[in-house]
């Protein structure tokens, strides 16, 4: 009696699993789902957890991942606008936005899904490179790389296609290689060569005219400078020659007080530096050492 207590306990709750699995099933975090009656489409689920369902036949439940994908696409040879071939591969992030228009488009296959980008990248990365010059990609220049621009637009052109026909959205897209055929290598880098050198004699350029421009400023302030000096040199000689007019004047009207006063300034000048001088005892103004008179000033 216990023992059938025992499989009749176990025989219900193998069937409540058995039922569990027949009419319910899981979505885990990291999927979508896209629930289908007698083939054709019911409804598509995005949220987590347990789900309910009629039993196969009747309904079938379709598993895909959501999570973000990579795909990298095959180097082509686009042509830039002013004919400059170059080798290009870009990379994308995409992930299932339409579960529905997802599984009529590939049957579920994220292969056939990958297949299907290749050609769409591949046209959005020839057409925006052939909108664009060679120099927008490569180039001496910081300034004129738009690099970032190009990859904007190769993104909005495959984006715009993948999410309307195919249930995609392209979260991210980059140029992975950007490489030049062997064959223009040298004629590419003697154009950038030369774009080098155009650059240096432009700096060069504006480096001699700003010098000469820094030149003429300091010649003009100096200039300027010593236009001033020499004013002010005039005009202390003018405040000079006021100032000795008024001592001439007294030494017009008493000669004998000139006289002695430049013989000793004479003297003054002579003994500055230690020398030895042999002259007569009447050379002026050396009388005034033995007290001569001759030349002496008046006493009055």
């Amino acid at each position: 009696m216990k023992q059938n207590k025992i499989t009749l306990v176990t025989s219900g709750v193998l069937l409540v699993i058995f039922l569990c699995m027949l009419f319910t099933f899981q979505v885990r975090q990291t999927e979508v789902a896209v629930v289908t009656t007698f083939g054709r489409y019911s409804h598509s689920v995005t949220n987590a957890g347990f789900q309910w369902r009629l039993p196969w036949p009747v309904q079938k439940v379709y598993w895909f991942d959501n999570r973000l994908q990579t795909f990298e696409s095959k180097i082509d040879q686009p042509i830039t606008s002013d004919h400059i071939s170059l080798l290009i591969s870009v990379y994308l992030g995409w992930r299932i936005t339409d579960p529905k228009l997802f599984l009529e488009s590939f049957n579920g296959d994220i292969t056939k899904a990958e297949q299907t980008l290749e050609p769409i990248a591949r046209n959005a990365k020839n057409g925006v490179i052939g909108l664009h010059r060679f120099s927008d990609l490569i180039s001496t220049n910081q300034a004129d790389l738009k690099f970032d621009q190009i990859e904007k637009e190769m993104f909005d052109a495959v984006q715009a296609q993948a999410k309307s026909n195919y249930g995609l959205a392209i979260e991210s897209l980059g140029i992975k290689q950007l490489n030049l055929p062997d064959s223009i290598t040298p004629t590419v880098f003697e154009r950038m060569k030369k774009e080098r050198e155009t650059l240096v004699a432009t700096y060069q350029s504006e480096g001699d005219r700003e010098g000469k421009s820094i030149k003429a400023k300091a010649d003009n302030a100096a200039n300027d400078i010593i236009a001033r000096a020499n004013a002010e040199k005039e005009k202390i000689i003018g405040q000079a020659e006021q100032e000795a007019a008024k001592y001439y004047a007294q030494f017009e009207q008493k000669p004998e007080l000139a006289r002695f006063l430049f013989d000793l300034k004479a003297i003054e000048a002579s003994l500055k530096e230690r020398a030895n001088l042999i002259l007569g005892p009447q050379t002026p103004p050396f009388s005034l050492l033995n007290g001569a008179t001759n030349g002496s000033p008046s006493t009055r």
